[in-house]
């Protein structure tokens, strides 16, 4: 949630600065630019936002996400190692290890649960065993 609103700020002051400097990029309208950055930062702030929810609801119910919610979060860990690939050339390596800290802790909590743990769930059906059935003698 802390990324969320740290991302959301950021990309704020960088319309801020856009628009004070009301320069123009390939003859693009520094008024459009600078709320394309804000739309932008709302936007990747409310994705977080909502990877954020989808861990808190995997917390508190302690069951597995569900098939939107591992969407999200495959997504989210993707967007993070990405970003920390490109953190290390333009911010340096102790931002690469954040993310890359965040990555790890997006992929443990997808491979938490395992499959015995899964099969508890209310609702979920039992398999039939695998393999020969044992010999006894009669």
């Amino acid at each position: 949630m802390v990324e969320a609103v740290v991302i959301a700020l950021l990309n704020w002051v960088l319309g801020l600065v856009v628009d004070h400097q009301d320069m123009s990029l390939a003859d693009l309208d520094p008024g459009a630019m600078t709320i394309a950055t804000w739309i932008a930062g709302g936007l990747i702030g409310l994705y977080l936002i909502g990877c954020g929810v989808a861990l808190l609801r995997m917390a508190v119910r302690d069951l597995p996400p569900g098939r939107f919610a591992r969407v999200l979060l495959i997504t989210c860990a993707v967007t993070h190692g990405l970003l920390g690939a490109f953190a290390v050339g333009l911010v340096g390596w102790p931002a690469f290890a954040f993310m890359m800290v965040v990555l790890g802790l997006i992929v443990l909590s997808l491979f938490s649960y395992d499959e015995e743990r899964d099969g508890a769930r209310p609702g979920a059906e039992e398999a039939p065993p695998v393999g020969p059935a044992p010999y006894t003698s009669a």
